[in-house]
């Protein structure tokens, strides 16, 4: 009995987020191709992120690799999630309007698209939300080691999942020394402490054998993307991520503070805000802290219960509110729309004011950018299919197949899966690793995927011209081209290879090159 609302949320998160992926309207997001990419070449770490995504890959991808596949595992996650939100809520003495409001409050708020993708996210905001429930847990009377050593088994795979998780482990250590110092002079949290490590060594190891990549990625995300995070637009960020939800996770943390309705949530308030202020300094991205609020809704609407005993009108407005503010928006944050009739509505004022279309480049496009990126990766890898088997029997099998970047790469790959065809790659990202040797047989053709300037390499071939283009309307990678080269000069062959050793170099602190 005390398990059935809980599973009810999930299995409600579960279908609700499958129906509105966008499947039939849009095809996977350019960043899920790579990481299914992984799956084809399992280590114990990669440039963009720890190994724990590519397992995932490699399950999906003997599975047959089809579109339910890939976001059955953000799905599962935000299943997962939202169990442990309602069943946290009942844990503190909520019944079932708090367990419901709880659950009300993460099907509503910005968890809906991060769990739609298949990327590292999903599993972050599970883990921390875990590791939130599991502090509060060891913290109430009732609590044991054994919630200690638990907590440690999901850091450690938090770490296999996200390099963040070290942040959400300094933020817990923090709660843990302002709530219970002692607990340093004992042994299981020592121990809990050596498995996280544990389970994280083989990624780290990796890290180290090939010089930190990490640092060189931490580098160009932040001359690149996170020197432009504001503390204003930081927190005005955060403001909107859970807006739904507002009214509950702000009295959630004033509660967790002041250790309502159970002083065992106070370590979880003061995990948020621990938690919240590191990824200020550093200047983390808004989405960095959405593993952070779960826990706030369950603290906040059993806070709520307390409040609202005797007024059941008030409490039917609480529990609406946060659908009335979701409704309204479910077409302009999900994918259900065909791409011409979301672009239609894009014109509107109020999707203008909020930027919901406005890209990395700071220009206004017709289609919010992720939607963009759902589109012609399809049209793209088939036309290379037809260039590749236009080719000469006897040359096809010495085609070399290179990319711009990794969704184009990832995006023929995963789409030419079944087809007898030589993988792309691509000088970027972890393709870096997977690129061919330079084979003992000269390659006698390039087919070259969104090359910037084909007029530049002309003198290096026989022959050189356009064989594809990319026309799906509203797709971000829409004019991507495809060119034939046929026997590509050694010069060519010997620069392009130049250039791959300079770019691992930059990533491995020039370890090997």
């Amino acid at each position: 009995m005390k398990h059935r609302l809980p599973l009810l949320f999930a299995l409600l998160k579960f279908v609700s987020g499958l129906l509105l992926a966008g499947y039939g309207t849009y095809e996977l997001h350019r960043d899920e191709y790579l990481y299914l990419d992984y799956g084809r070449h399992l280590a114990w770490g990669y440039i963009e992120v720890p190994p724990l995504t590519a397992l995932q890959s490699w399950v999906s991808l003997a599975l047959g690799g089809g579109f339910f596949w890939v976001k059955a595992w953000p799905l599962l996650w935000g299943s997962l999630t939202i169990y442990i939100v309602v069943r946290l809520a009942q844990r503190l003495g909520g019944g079932p309007w708090a367990q419901a409001l709880a659950g009300v409050c993460y099907l509503t708020t910005a968890y809906g698209r991060v769990n739609l993708l298949f990327q590292p996210n999903a599993f972050e905001v599970f883990s921390f939300t875990l590791g939130m429930y599991l502090l509060v847990r060891h913290a109430q009377p009732d609590g044991q080691p054994r919630h200690l050593y638990w907590l440690g088994l999901v850091l450690g795979l938090g770490i296999l999942n996200k390099y963040t998780t070290f942040f959400f482990g300094a933020a817990v250590l923090a709660g843990l020394l302002l709530t219970t110092p002692r607990l340093f002079a004992r042994r299981p949290i020592w121990l809990a402490g050596g498995l996280a490590l544990l389970v994280a060594a083989p990624t780290l190891g990796w890290q180290l054998r090939h010089g930190l990549p990490f640092r060189h990625h931490m580098a160009l995300l932040h001359d690149t993307q996170l020197v432009y995070v504001t503390v204003a637009s930081f927190w005005s960020a955060q403001l909107l991520l859970c807006f739904a939800a507002l009214l509950v996770w702000v009295p959630g943390l004033w509660a967790a503070l002041r250790g309502q309705p159970a002083p065992a949530v106070r370590v979880a308030g003061l995990v948020f805000v621990v938690g919240l202020l590191i990824l200020t300094i550093l200047h983390g991205k808004s989405y960095y802290s959405l593993g952070y609020y779960p826990a706030l809704f369950a603290i906040g609407a059993v806070w709520w219960q307390t409040r609202l005993a005797s007024r059941l009108g008030l409490r039917i407005a609480l529990l609406a509110l946060p659908l009335a503010l979701w409704v309204p928006i479910v077409r302009d944050i999900f994918p259900i729309l065909p791409p011409a009739a979301m672009a239609r509505l894009s014109q509107r004022p109020l999707h203008r004011k909020l930027g919901l279309n406005r890209w990395e480049d700071g220009q206004v496009h017709p289609l919010p950018q992720d939607f963009a990126d759902m589109l012609g990766w399809h049209e793209l890898a088939d036309k290379t299919w037809l260039a590749y088997q236009a080719l000469p029997d006897s040359t096809r099998a010495r085609t070399l197949i290179k990319c711009d970047d990794y969704g184009q790469a990832g995006a023929l790959n995963y789409y030419n899966r079944n087809r007898a065809i030589p993988a792309a790659t691509s000088f970027n990202g972890s393709y870096l690793y997977w690129f061919p040797a330079l084979p003992a047989r000269p390659w006698r053709n390039l087919l070259l995927v969104g090359e910037g300037h084909p007029e530049e390499l002309v003198p290096y071939f026989q022959e050189f011209r356009k064989v594809g283009e990319m026309t799906t309307p509203y797709a971000r990678e829409r004019g991507v081209t495809i060119y034939l080269g046929i026997n590509p000069s050694p010069a060519l062959l010997a620069r392009a290879y130049g250039e791959r050793r300079t770019e691992l170099a930059a990533w491995e602190g020039n370890l090997k090159y």
